[in-house]
């Protein structure tokens, strides 16, 4: 049954927490004498992976220490179990780090800027959020060769964001809460003060570059005709079309199965967008290797027409993986971690892709269950470039970032609370920059230890992908 308390007990309930747990104890970072092997994690993750890709994970991973850490969820999801817990929880992302927050399209067709990856989205503590996105800011700011008065700059920004952020929504009623959005050009406005008029222009450049990456330009970049037919181009290991992967009947099978699951996952779509998918046919599909920490797992794209040959609809199933949280919050509600993952985003974000859905596989290709869920594979998608920004501009997006965050937080957890345990001052803001600054070093000693691994031979890494 669902609690209803009053405002004063909510408040009440945020400042027991702090008393129990005071927000200095959040500066504290110290690896336990039992500290998991982070190479040997990453091992274990590669276990259910696709064998010939995880050395693309790991080459990937070797490029900085920034890279590294943006696949390292699972290890720091180890190490912030052994940090202190304020008791208040969230729907957490589970890999808040700042290259998983960017541009996409509404379905309205505007410009939000937002969290765009929720494979680790579970509940749990909110404090693990925001620490994962404080270290990323720290790290992309040591990588950026900022001072280190500079690098802490950045990190009290992005915090304070978050923490005046929560506050303003815990004196909101929760519709004004609900309906929070980020409109990406009315963001750009409110920050122009705050940055060089050449970094306005660069911003606004790159926003005219996001609204070009939706299917037409997927298409013109990922099709080729072959003997009247459309067919999505091969860029092996990367993109690997169905007929690269199999030939004849075993083709033929191995398509109709994929395009089953496509016809099960409609049916987790709200009716009118059933009726929009159903106007498209499946015409080809293909293997592809995304982003970082997630590289290995499964994921397929598939080209679909609508009209004619010159309205594409690309759709992405990726695999979805329990949570790293898992382990250390307890499992999921649901059994399906693709509806795991949409339930997540769908509370998280303001606004989610019309095509967001899930599906299941009782036996998929390689006759083992698996969870996916499915999106657009190009709808409006920019991310920011983090290695060219200044100081002020990479505090300007710490801001963003942390604002996003609070509102995230705000709409599957209690603002009131979070905001009472916060305060006003900067007590954990601060904490947060020694956390940061602790952890970062851990992250290098991580990074060194996987690159030690690869000149060992114990794990192999390709590199150039």
């Amino acid at each position: 049954m669902v609690q209803h308390l009053s405002v004063a007990e909510r408040v009440a309930s945020g400042k027991a927490a702090r008393a129990k747990v005071p927000r200095s104890l959040h500066q504290d970072f110290e690896p336990s004498s039992n500290r998991a092997d982070p190479v040997q994690l990453l091992e274990r993750q590669a276990a259910t992976r696709v064998p010939e890709l995880v050395p693309i994970r790991y080459g990937r991973m070797l490029v900085s220490p920034f890279t590294f850490y943006r696949g390292a969820a699972l290890i720091m999801a180890h190490d912030l179990d052994s940090t202190p817990r304020s008791g208040l929880k969230v729907q957490a992302c589970g890999d808040a780090h700042l290259s998983n927050f960017g541009v996409f399209a509404s379905p309205e067709r505007r410009l939000m800027f937002d969290i765009n990856d929720f494979d680790e989205t579970l509940p749990g503590p909110w404090e693990w959020d925001v620490k994962r996105l404080a270290v990323s800011m720290l790290i992309a700011a040591v990588d950026n060769g900022f001072a280190a008065r500079d690098q802490e700059s950045v990190v009290l920004d992005t915090v304070g964001s978050y923490r005046t952020a929560m506050a303003q929504f815990a004196g909101m009623n929760n519709l004004d809460v609900w309906y929070a959005r980020v409109d990406i050009e009315s963001a750009i406005a409110e920050y122009a003060d705050q940055l060089k008029p050449r970094r306005v222009k660069l911003a606004e450049k790159q926003l005219a570059k996001a609204r070009t990456r939706d299917s037409m330009t997927a298409f013109s970049k990922l099709t080729v005709n072959v003997d009247g037919e459309l067919r999505i181009v091969d860029q092996s290991p990367l993109i690997v079309p169905i007929d690269q992967l199999a030939s004849g009947r075993e083709r033929d099978e191995m398509f109709e199965v994929l395009h089953q699951l496509l016809r099960n996952y409609r049916q987790t779509l709200q009716f009118d967008r059933r009726i929009l998918l159903e106007q498209f046919r499946l015409v080809d599909l293909a293997r592809k290797v995304v982003g970082v920490g997630s590289v290995g797992t499964r994921a397929w794209i598939g080209l679909l027409l609508g009209r004619d040959d010159r309205d594409p609809l690309f759709l992405q199933m990726k695999e979805a993986e329990a949570s790293v949280l898992e382990e250390f919050v307890g499992r999921s509600q649901f059994t399906n971690h693709g509806e795991r993952v949409v339930a997540g985003q769908r509370l998280m974000q303001a606004a989610s892709d019309i095509f967001l859905g899930w599906l299941h596989v009782k036996a998929g290709l390689d006759d083992q269950p698996r969870d996916f869920y499915v999106r657009q594979l190009k709808d409006w998608k920019g991310s920011a470039e983090i290695e060219q920004m200044s100081r002020r501009a990479l505090a300007t997006y710490g801001k963003l970032c942390g604002w996003t965050l609070a509102r995230a937080h705000a709409r599957g957890g209690d603002p009131i609370a979070i905001a009472a345990y916060l305060g006003k001052s900067q007590s954990f803001d601060r904490a947060i920059v020694g956390f940061s600054k602790a952890y970062a070093e851990q992250n290098e000693r991580d990074y060194q230890a996987l690159a030690d691994a690869v000149k060992t031979g114990r794990v192999t890494a390709q590199t150039g992908m």
